[in-house]
Formats: C-alpha cells, structure tokens, sequence
C-alpha cells in the first residue's frame, strides 16, 4: 500500500472518531479531527501526484473518504438540528449524481474531470463545515441570519450551481 493511501485509510478511520467527539460534546477535539481530516485529502493527493503513487485503491478510496467525511458532518449539524435533513439529501442526491455520471463515462471509456465549479463546491463545503463546526456557529451576520444558515445557504447553493454544471457539460454521457 503506498502512502498516499495509508494517509486516505487514516482518513477514514478518523471519521468515527470526529462523530464521537462531536456527539460527546468534544466540540474542539471534533474541530481539530475535522480540520486533520480533511487536510489529509490534500496531502495525500499531493504525495500520490509528486511520487507517482496514483492507485486505482487510491482513486476508489480518496472520493470515498471525502464523503464519508463531509456526510458524517452533516447527519451531526442535522441531528443537532442545525442543517435541515432536506438540504442533506439534496447534497447527496448531487453527490449520486456526479458519481454515476462519472461511473457511466468510465464505461464507455470517458474520464469526467473535476470541473471549478466541483471545485469550488469542496472549498466551501469544507470550509463552512469547519465555520459550523467552531463556537461562533450561531454569530449574526444581520437579523436573523447566523453563520450556520449563511454556510448551509452557501453549501447548498454551490451543490445545486456545480451539480447542474456537471450534468449540462456531460449530458451526452446519458445519451451514448
């Protein structure tokens, strides 16, 4: 197993470890494993690219493992009531979507690319999850608007924008 996929395997393994301390109450160690966590989605790619350690357990995994990661955030905010559970099936219904656009052109031989709006959709994913995840979740950006509902308005919004984008510029995929 190379590295960068025993850093993506920590990865995962680090997920039921952030939900306990998260749900225990330990909200600055579910902080610090989050922020880790999903540091190490960056170092690992960065090792697999500059030490040619691109796998095929590596490119299953590493996606995996962001969800993985990303979801168990959101069932915690939605336990905790913070994030309606609508607006998390809306994520993973896209995150379903992309996924079998992607599985689709792999069978005929095509390779989906991560667009910039996918892109984009990760930085504030995460970042907002991290934001939500502070003591400052609940701060008033103006009346009536916390920094949890700005985050998930922003979440939801770069979710539905990148989904959209994705099927738009790979609608052929469905046809061929």
């Amino acid at each position: 197993m190379t590295t960068a996929s025993k850093i993506t395997v920590v990865r995962i393994l680090l997920v039921p470890v952030f939900m306990v301390a998260a749900l225990a109450g330990f909200q600055l160690t579910a902080l610090i494993l989050f922020v880790t966590a999903g540091a190490t989605d960056w170092i690992d790619g960065y090792i697999a690219r500059k030490y040619d350690q691109i796998s095929n357990f590596g490119k299953f995994m590493d996606p995996l493992a962001d969800k993985l990661l990303v979801t168990a955030a959101f069932l915690i905010f939605v336990q905790w009531g913070r994030m309606p559970a609508w607006m998390v099936m809306v994520i993973l219904a896209r995150e379903f979507i992309v996924s079998g656009l992607r599985m689709m052109a792999a069978a005929s031989g095509s390779v989906i690319a991560a667009g910039v709006s996918g892109k984009v959709k990760t930085v504030v994913t995460m970042v907002g999850l991290t934001l939500m995840l502070t003591t400052f979740h609940s701060w008033a950006i103006v009346p009536g608007v916390t920094v949890d509902v700005l985050v998930s308005a922003l979440i939801m919004g770069t979710t539905v924008y990148s989904g959209v984008d994705y099927l738009t510029q790979n609608y052929k995929v469905f046809l061929g």
